[in-house]
């Protein structure tokens, strides 16, 4: 067995394991991976990200699901890795450009106290519409926009977005009382998404305040999601129920989602270690 050097960090309750891969380039199975992040017998996480090297970019962002599968992006997720980047002396970048499987994304630093890293802004790009990009097996290419799904005796309407990965979300009158471990599953392995889905159960609150709960991809029902909340505020705009400078509460924090004249949607929120140590693998 090997000791592997570990971060624990988390974003609004999004918490992964992080493992600086710079120096070591350091692989694991999809086997370990399950095993580092169960929380009765691991350390337990929403996955693992590894730390890499990147020709494209500044850093690459190699991220892990705790079923074990690959996924192309997280908002949590690099939030939390440019600040493990610039914390612990990787970079004196306040702009760092990161790779990742959704493209390189540049972030902007918030410097706290103690010269530590305390908000993160992430330009997560143009969110992608086009049903086969998603991707959504559809009828046509037309953006699906409030469009019905069944499910489980249940119509539901649906807009699906992607940002890098892709979303199914879902406006709900209570989020807290709608069966989202019951239902998540379901639409996560729906025929309708050949890649899965990540399904967000959306209430509102306001025109510029909305709540959301997460059913992930890989994960099951997670605290946060980062580019679910960037995909339920551009379905919010799409439907007229929010505008493009919006505050989303999740059950891990709270996040401010801004969708830009420039067509890409601004992600800033908090991004915190929790401890580092050695594990067994």
């Amino acid at each position: 067995m090997t000791a592997l050097k570990f971060t624990k960090m988390e974003g609004i309750g999004n918490d992964y394991v992080y493992i600086d891969a710079t120096q070591t380039d350091v692989r694991l199975s999809p086997e370990q991976i399950q095993k580092l992040s169960d929380r009765n017998f691991g350390i337990g996480s929403d996955g693992v990200i590894f730390i890499r090297n990147s020709k494209q970019g500044d850093f690459m962002m190699d991220m892990y699901n705790s079923d074990g599968s690959s996924s192309e992006m997280c908002g949590n997720g690099i939030r939390c890795v440019a600040k493990y980047i610039y914390d612990h002396g990787l970079t004196n970048s306040k702009n760092p450009k990161i790779e990742t499987g959704a493209g390189i994304l540049e972030v902007d630093l918030k410097i706290g106290a103690g010269n530590k890293v305390d908000l993160v802004s992430v330009d997560m790009g143009k969110p992608i519409l086009i049903p086969s990009k998603i991707p959504v097996l559809w009828k046509n290419e037309e953006t699906i926009i409030d469009q019905a799904l069944e499910i489980a005796g249940k119509s539901l309407n649906f807009t699906a977005v992607s940002m890098g990965n892709p979303h199914c979300v879902i406006f709900v009158d209570d989020s807290d009382q709608f069966p989202v471990r019951e239902i998540g599953p379901l639409i996560e392995n729906h025929s309708f998404f050949p890649k899965r889905v990540n399904v967000e159960f959306v209430t509102v609150r306001g025109k510029d305040h909305l709540y959301q709960r997460t059913w992930e991809r890989g994960a099951g029902e997670t605290l946060a999601c980062g580019t679910g909340a960037c995909a339920v505020m551009v379905a919010g705009n799409l439907t007229e129920r929010s505008g493009k400078d919006v505050k989303i509460d999740l059950r891990g924090g709270t996040l401010r989602i801004q969708w830009q004249e420039s067509g890409h949607v601004l992600m800033t929120g908090p991004a915190r270690e929790i401890f580092s140590g050695e594990v067994e693998i």
